[in-house]
């Protein structure tokens, strides 16, 4: 069963990318192009989902457990420190260049959207220099 929603809720979020034009590159750059082709929905889908996001944490975390667990699995790290700032950086850098961050990448796969040969190769090196670099395996245990 926890396996089961856990599809259906990626396929809903799959889908409301797909519907939004997350998945299009061209969406994220154009908003990115202050002076050029600016498309500012990419802001009101991203305040949506704040909003979403918002509103079901309270109504969510009011409950006394989780539906398919035991406990609600929380993050405990508070602090921001330079290797969560590093880390963001790239991640915005590599979003801004190639127009996808990973979600939409994925429902990009079977539209075949311009770019994603190449991003996720770039994905895959990112996160393995992730794995590899000095310090951040440490941290994480």
């Amino acid at each position: 069963m926890k396996s089961f929603a856990g599809f259906l809720l990626g396929l809903l979020f799959g889908v409301g990318l797909v519907i939004s034009g997350m998945s299009d590159p061209a969406k994220v750059l154009n908003f990115l192009d202050l002076f050029g082709t600016w498309d500012p929905s990419l802001a009101f889908v991203m305040g949506g989902a704040v909003v979403v996001t918002f509103v079901g944490y309270r109504l969510v975390l009011n409950q006394p457990q989780p539906k398919l667990s035991e406990v609600f699995h929380l993050p405990t790290k508070k602090d921001i420190d330079g290797q969560l700032l590093t880390g963001a950086a790239l991640f915005g850098v590599g979003w801004g260049l190639g127009g996808f961050c990973p979600g939409p990448a994925f429902t990009a796969v079977p539209l075949m959207s311009d770019g994603i040969i190449a991003f996720f190769p770039a994905l895959l090196i990112g996160m393995w220099a992730g794995k590899m670099a000095p310090g951040l395996t440490a941290a994480r245990a």
